[in-house]
């Protein structure tokens, strides 16, 4: 369950430089938040943060934002940024916001997005929940309008339901699955630069195989969307 009323943890994100006010004033403009124009990435639900830390660590050339819905997750994130900053690290490639998905139309621009990460989303488990979930249909179609001609979605799983409405959903919404594997850990290729999640570390420790697929909108959405159709 996730901790939602911690006392100041609103005051600290709207104080915080790390994390980006207003966000919808940079619709179309990404770039300028960051101290170089690179590739974007997002993760949405990134809970405390770490996987997106460890990928900005890892990959100074591209740039990051995390969203999160929850202000005591968030406050997380921010605390262990503190932390590494406190060590001598920080990162000038990762910011975050405090946002529902369903409002990324209202942020990014179209073609302004990259690459989309879903780590361990919530699975919502009740059939009349399903739309909430965030590979569903309608999320797709959410994500269809941010990412560039070639971007893509990677979502990583332990719940095999999840997983396997995921891959139900990629077909219907006229998806491309690019590559999937119901236990990634021993799909070798897959999991070359796999950076692991707080989540993934735990559920894989406790012998749960970890799902991941890699889709993107279909050929005829994405020429459709360029207008090379």
């Amino acid at each position: 369950m996730r901790l939602r009323n911690i006392p100041g943890a609103k005051d600290a994100i709207l104080e915080s430089g790390y994390v980006v006010q207003e966000p919808e004033t940079y619709k179309g403009k990404w770039a300028d938040v960051f101290e170089k124009a690179q590739p974007l990435h997002i993760e949405i639900g990134m809970g405390k943060g770490r996987f997106l830390m460890d990928m900005a660590r890892l990959h100074p050339e591209v740039n990051y934002v995390g969203i999160e819905m929850y202000d005591s997750v968030l406050l997380r994130a921010l605390q262990k940024r503190e932390e590494l900053l406190e060590k001598g690290e920080r990162f000038d490639n990762l910011f975050f916001m405090r946002m529902d998905a369903r409002m990324l139309e209202e942020v990014f621009a179209p073609g302004e997005v990259q690459r989309i990460y879903l780590n361990f989303s919530d699975p919502w488990p009740k059939a009349r929940h399903a739309k909430r979930r965030l590979t569903s249909r309608e999320f797709l179609a959410r994500y269809e309008k941010v990412l560039d001609r070639d971007g893509v979605v990677e979502f990583k799983t332990d719940n095999q339901d999840l997983f396997r409405f995921s891959l139900e959903e990629t077909e219907e919404a006229g998806w491309e699955l690019l590559a999937h594997t119901f236990d990634l850990h021993q799909e070798e290729e897959m999991n070359q630069g796999n950076v692991m999640t707080e989540y993934e570390e735990k559920f894989s420790s406790m012998g749960n195989p970890i799902c991941k697929l890699v889709m993107r909108p279909g050929e005829e959405k994405r020429q459709r969307r360029t207008g090379e159709a």
